[in-house]
C-alpha cells in the first residue's frame, strides 16, 4: 500500500444499516476488524470478507470491502476458493459456532488441515441466535435452551481442540468487548501465513445474555482471565501475583510469594513451539480451577496450501510443452477431415 494512502476504520464501514440487536457483541467485533484493516498494509480492494449463515454472517453487508454471503456451513469452501484463485487477497472468513462447527464442521477441519492462508473469525456465543435460541455445538453440558428444555445431554466442542487436532498452525482467543486486544490479535492473525483461527467469545444479549459473566464480570475478570504474550511469563490476577507452572503432566495455578514460588518458576509462553501439548493444555483451562486463556496461543510456521498450489502450477508450466491453446488442440492424436 502506498505510504501516501492512510485508511481509518471509517473507510471500512458500509452504508448499510446494522441490524444486529442493540448491545450485540458482533458490533464490537466488527469495530475491531475495521480498526485492524485500517492498520494493515493492504489496499482496500484487496480485502475479501466471506461468511456463511447466522447472525455473525451478516458481516459482509456492513463492510466496505468485497464480500460474499454464502450458505449455511459453506463459508470455508468459499474462502478457500477465493484464496486459491487469487492468492494476493487478504481473505476474512466470518462464522459462528453453529455455522462452523455443526453443518460446516468437516469444512472447518479440512480448511485448517490444508493450512489455507485465510483469517477465520469464529464468533462463539454458545447458542443459535438467528434461529432463536437452540443449543449449538459449543453449548455446555446441561445448558437449558429452547431445544434442550431439560438441559443438553451432549458434550460441547472446544474450537481450539479441533484446530490442534487438525494440525492447525494458528489459534488465538479473545472477547468481544476487548476491542483493542482483539484488534491486535487480528493484526497478528493476518500476518500469519496459514489458516489463522481466532475464537471470539461473543455475548448474545437476547438468547444467551451474560453467559460469560464468570469470565468477563468486572469483579472477577482479573482472576479469571490470563492474557498470553509470547516470551513472557504466564502471570495473571488482580495483584499480578498468580501464575502457571507444570505439576507432573498438568498445569497448576500458583501464587508468587507462597511456598517459595518466585516469578522465575512461572512458565514462559511460547506460541511458536511446534509440539502442541502445552498449547492444548492452555486451550482447555476452564473455570473455576483455572483462568481462561486469551491472546495468541499457537503460531507456528508451515507451508500454506495456496503457496504450494502456486509453486506446483509454476513447476508444471515450466515442464509443459503446451504453451497456448493451439498447442493443446494439436496435442495427442489429431485428424484432418477433408
Amino acid at each position: 500500500m502506498s505510504t501516501e494512502k492512510k485508511y481509518t476504520f471509517k473507510d471500512f464501514k458500509s452504508d448499510q444499516e446494522v441490524r444486529w440487536c442493540p448491545g450485540c457483541g458482533d458490533i464490537a467485533i466488527m469495530n475491531s476488524v475495521q480498526k485492524a484493516m485500517a492498520q494493515l498494509d493492504h489496499n482496500k480492494e484487496d480485502y475479501a470478507v466471506v461468511s456463511g449463515i447466522g447472525c455473525s454472517s451478516r458481516f459482509p453487508y456492513y463492510m466496505n470491502t468485497y464480500g460474499f454471503h454464502g450458505i449455511h456451513g459453506r463459508a470455508g469452501v468459499l474462502a478457500s476458493g477465493v484464496k486459491a484463485a487469487n492468492p494476493k487477497l487478504s481473505v476474512w472468513q466470518i462464522t459462528g459456532d453453529g455455522d462452523a462447527l455443526a453443518i460446516g464442521g468437516n469444512h472447518f477441519i479440512h480448511e485448517i488441515r490444508r493450512n489455507i492462508d485465510v483469517n477465520l473469525l469464529l464468533f462463539n456465543n454458545q447458542i443459535y441466535g438467528l434461529t432463536k435460541g437452540q443449543y449449538s455445538p459449543t453449548s455446555l453440558l446441561g445448558q437449558v435452551t429452547k431445544t434442550s428444555p431439560y438441559g443438553t445431554i451432549e458434550e460441547p466442542f472446544h474450537p481450539g481442540e479441533l484446530v490442534l487436532g487438525a494440525r492447525g498452525t494458528f489459534f488465538a482467543r479473545s472477547i468481544d468487548n476487548k476491542v483493542k486486544e482483539t484488534t491486535n490479535i487480528l493484526i497478528e492473525a493476518d500476518g500469519h501465513r496459514g489458516t489463522s483461527v481466532v475464537e471470539i467469545l461473543q455475548n448474545c444479549v437476547i438468547f444467551n445474555h451474560g453467559f460469560y459473566n464468570h469470565i468477563v464480570g468486572k469483579d472477577v475478570r482479573d482472576d479469571n482471565q490470563i492474557w498470553l504474550e509470547h516470551g513472557k511469563p504466564m502471570i495473571f490476577g488482580k495483584e499480578k501475583n498468580k501464575g502457571l507452572v507444570i505439576d507432573g503432566l498438568k498445569l497448576k495455578v500458583v501464587t508468587i510469594g507462597e511456598d517459595g514460588i518466585t516469578e522465575a518458576d512461572i512458565l514462559v509462553h511460547d506460541e511458536k513451539e511446534e509440539n502442541p501439548t502445552l498449547h492444548m493444555a492452555l486451550i482447555n483451562m476452564q473455570h473455576p480451577n483455572f483462568p481462561t486463556a486469551f491472546g495468541v496461543i499457537r503460531a507456528v510456521k508451515k507451508d500454506t496450501y495456496d503457496s504450494l498450489l502456486e509453486k506446483q502450477i509454476e513447476e508444471v508450466k515450466a515442464k509443459s510443452n503446451i504453451l497456448c491453446m493451439d498447442d493443446l488442440l494439436n496435442s495427442g492424436e489429431t485428424w484432418t477431415i477433408e
